[in-house]
């Protein structure tokens, strides 16, 4: 993109430049060649009118260049010292356009006599018709010149100004992600720990042992929270982790089969979500019965709108079924709320009974590409 020139001579090269003046010697030509297509019957044959357009055309080549070289000037002169007013401005614009159209006058009258000094003349009706025709032209092409200045400016404007709006949605969205990591993980990790205090009470060798594997899961669970993403992979062996976990307190009442195909472990999935509808289905679904469940988690590619691709991840367990405050809690509202963060209207939650009974709960999801791995410090 085009930058308004801040400096004098980045202000002249910005008007004297070759694109410029290549633009200005086909202008010129064509326009030499308009005036001397009038002048054809006047020559007895074709190739001395092609020499009076070409004598034509150096002509009004040098009242271009003139004129390109004064309008440069003030440009340059701008930059240096800018003037306050606009009206000042514009007076030194014109000031520039009309010295050029005078100047190139005279060095046209100079150059088409100089072979022959001894007919050299002077007309100042000629002078003054070119003066107008010039200062006319070059006024316009300066108008234009400015107005494509002004049009670059705004574009510029406009776009750090979506850039910086850009910058603020990513700030914000980040900023909403580690305000509901800073709700989720208190709420995971103390019922966790209320699990393995209930191990401790009944049978303490068992709790050392899933203390030990709890630490084990910690070790590289915390680190992925802090990020603002993860991936459906790393998602799947928390949940594992955490399932194996509660089999050494529940037994043969929790079992759990994950089937998710081997392409999808990269896909983006934001941290604790997974965990968060799994950690739901034991509370509310298994947990109330006394024989217990199972816990089926998938995943599947399925189109969406417009044709693209996207997720669908379900998480179904054969328990109680819904309750009163089943789809409520803080955790699934915090999903709901992350989802929308990373994703937009373009990802959601749904939850519906399950046959013969139960509850199902589906992820939505974008299929997005997995962005690059953020740095995890492991816990000492």
């Amino acid at each position: 993109m085009p930058s308004i020139p801040s400096s004098p001579a980045a202000a002249f090269r910005a008007v004297f430049n070759l694109r410029v003046l290549a633009a200005m010697v086909g202008l010129c030509v064509l326009f030499a060649g308009s005036r001397v297509l009038t002048w054809y019957v006047g020559y007895s044959d074709l190739h001395k009118w092609l020499m009076g357009w070409l004598s034509y055309t150096r002509q009004t080549l040098i009242s271009g260049f003139v004129l390109l070289l004064l309008i440069g000037c003030a440009e340059a002169w701008l930059a240096r010292w800018p003037l306050r007013t606009e009206s000042a401005k514009r007076l030194l614009r014109a000031g520039a356009v009309l010295l050029g159209a005078a100047l190139g006058a005279v060095l046209r009258n100079r150059v088409a006599y100089w072979l022959d000094p001894a007919r050299v003349k002077f007309e100042w009706s000629w002078f003054f018709s070119l003066l107008l025709l010039w200062s006319a032209l070059g006024g316009l092409g300066y108008a234009l010149f400015l107005k494509s200045q002004r049009a670059s400016l705004s574009r510029q404007a406009l776009a750090e100004a979506r850039l910086q709006s850009e910058r603020l949605q990513i700030r914000q969205v980040e900023a909403q992600v580690s305000a509901l990591n800073a709700q989720i993980e208190p709420h995971f990790l103390f019922n966790t720990l209320a699990n393995v205090k209930r191990l401790y009470e009944t049978t303490p060798e068992r709790g050392r042992d899933m203390l030990g594997h709890l630490i084990a899961y910690l070790r590289s669970a915390l680190p992925g929270m802090r990020r603002s993403q993860s991936s459906l992979g790393e998602e799947l062996a928390l949940v594992r982790n955490y399932l194996s976990i509660l089999q050494m307190r529940m037994g043969p009442r929790l079992r759990f089969r994950i089937e998710v195909p081997e392409a999808l472990q990269s896909v983006v999935l934001p941290p604790m979500v997974l965990a968060t509808l799994v950690e739901n289905a034991i509370k509310h679904g298994l947990g109330p019965l006394p024989e217990g469940g199972e816990i089926c988690i998938r995943a599947a590619r399925r189109e969406v709108q417009g044709g693209a691709q996207g997720l669908v991840i379900e998480v179904q367990d054969n328990g109680h079924g819904f309750s009163a405050s089943a789809g409520s809690g803080v955790g699934l509202a915090n999903t709901r709320a992350r989802l929308q963060a990373m994703f937009g209207d373009a990802a959601r939650l749904e939850l519906e009974a399950a046959s013969p009974r139960g509850v199902l709960a589906r992820l939505h999801l974008p299929l997005l590409a997995p962005a690059a791995a953020e740095p995890a410090e492991a816990l000492a």
